[in-house]
């Protein structure tokens, strides 16, 4: 069997097309992902120093199953490229057949090192990365403006705050908010706690049984001090900063804080409740931002409101972040090749190109300033990624997102009441120690 019958068809098919190139770069399809590439290789093949044998070439091939896909022709040996896509939560299934990657001093002045950690395993650079993906919290500026005025509203706060987290919590401004001033925020907005509550939900959980859910929530106890490994290997989810995490979610579902059937919330979800103008606050994707401020699809809410990042906890402020980004196929034909135009792309210039064609690389700097005008959206993508940005150790490795998937089993049956939290922290720690083990 030759080692093209071993590829997707729908690569195959591109292949004659790409003979002629002198690096071939696999990248992932559809979306601004795809036409920033476009735009950043085309801007790198004219460039005067590119030779004709280092110009690049791109494929494409369907979302379906692609990183399944990917993964049977890099372990086949695989040259039909030299570099290809690859995902934070799956550098580790990778790192075999790719080669580690120097992208320069510079890089860390482009992306910071919280964004470069995103597409490192084991220590090394395996990428650049390109397109970002962490959380903000999302807020209605005017239901805040409202309750920090009112001296009986801010009482009120305060008696529900005692009640149902044990302090005597005032109102602060969301971006000064612990996740205990977040809880009390969306008690006092939620129409079963506070019977005055402008909104019937202070927030929308996303507890369906899904690893992204679980990438959502994490932030909360990570602020607490949760890692899912200490540094010599030994799983940490069974501690009190995961159990903090998880009993207040539960005591939000419990008290009416978030609907009803938010254990069916996902993405799509808990944007249409927050659309629908009955909810306060919502920890959502940078994705949302958007469409929750774009005034023909949320007329309800979008010019009232804000997004922050996540609130903070005992050991600091954190958000959840993960990255698309481009590695070296350590069986392509001309990976020095494919090393610069990497390098390249690790650059201001580049980056510039990239951002103003529509991706969503993490920028800080000069880098970040010189697309701020025009991408607006970028701003806190960047500062919350290099201030706050975490990858949890670990959540590079092969078995990554068969860790969430657990997580996301364990956890919502705790939600769920179908087990006990020290039955879902076992059960977790359990099958972490298998998988991260491997």
């Amino acid at each position: 069997m030759t080692m093209k019958s071993l590829l997707p068809l729908a690569l195959c098919g591109l292949l004659s097309t790409a003979a002629q190139a002198g690096v071939t770069v696999l990248g992932w399809p559809g979306g601004p992902e795809e036409t920033a590439l476009r735009a950043a290789t085309e801007a790198y093949n004219a460039r005067a120093e590119v030779s004709a044998d280092d110009k690049v070439e791109l494929l494409f091939f369907s979302r379906d199953g692609f990183f399944d896909k990917l993964a049977a022709d890099l372990a086949a040996g695989t040259d039909a490229f030299d570099a290809n896509l690859i995902a934070t939560y799956s550098i580790g299934r990778y790192a075999p057949f790719m080669e580690p990657l120097d992208l320069g001093d510079g890089a860390a002045d482009v992306f910071g090192e919280a964004v470069l950690r995103t597409m490192q395993f084991n220590d090394a650079q395996y990428g650049v990365p390109t397109d970002l993906s962490l959380h903000f919290m999302y807020y209605r500026t005017d239901l805040i403006e409202a309750l920090l005025a009112d001296a009986d509203a801010r009482a009120r706060y305060t008696e529900i705050a005692s009640e149902y987290l044990g302090k005597p919590l005032e109102p602060k401004e969301p971006d000064a908010w612990s996740w205990e001033d977040w809880a009390a925020t969306a008690l006092y907005f939620t129409r079963a706690v506070n019977k005055d509550s402008p909104t019937r939900y202070g927030t929308a959980l996303q507890m369906k049984n899904l690893l992204f859910n679980i990438m959502v929530f994490q932030s909360l106890p990570r602020a607490y001090g949760a890692d899912w490994m200490d540094e010599d290997g030994n799983i940490t989810v069974d501690s009190e900063a995961y159990r903090a995490g998880l009993e207040m979610y539960r005591m939000l579902l419990d008290a009416g804080a978030t609907p009803n059937d938010s254990m069916s919330y996902e993405f799509a979800e808990a944007n249409a409740a927050y659309g629908s103008g009955q909810v306060a606050t919502m920890l959502q994707w940078n994705a949302a931002a958007g469409d929750l401020t774009d005034a023909e699809k949320n007329p309800v809410v979008a010019g009232m409101t804000a997004a922050i990042a996540p609130p903070a906890g005992p050991e600091g402020r954190f958000t959840h972040v993960h990255g698309l980004g481009l590695g070296i196929n350590k069986s392509g034909k001309n990976t020095e090749g494919a090393a610069a135009f990497l390098r390249w792309l690790a650059t201001p210039e580049a980056m510039e190109v990239y951002a103003k064609a529509g991706g969503a690389p993490g920028l800080t700097g000069p880098a970040l300033d010189a697309v701020a005008e025009e991408r607006p959206d970028l701003v806190p993508l960047g500062s919350f990624a290099s201030e706050y940005g975490y990858v949890m150790r670990g959540a590079t490795s092969a078995s990554a997102l068969s860790v969430y998937e657990l997580q996301a089993k364990a956890f919502t049956g705790y939600w769920g009441d179908v087990s006990s939290l020290d039955d879902a922290l076992a059960e977790a720690a359990s099958g972490m120690a298998d998988l991260l083990a491997k």
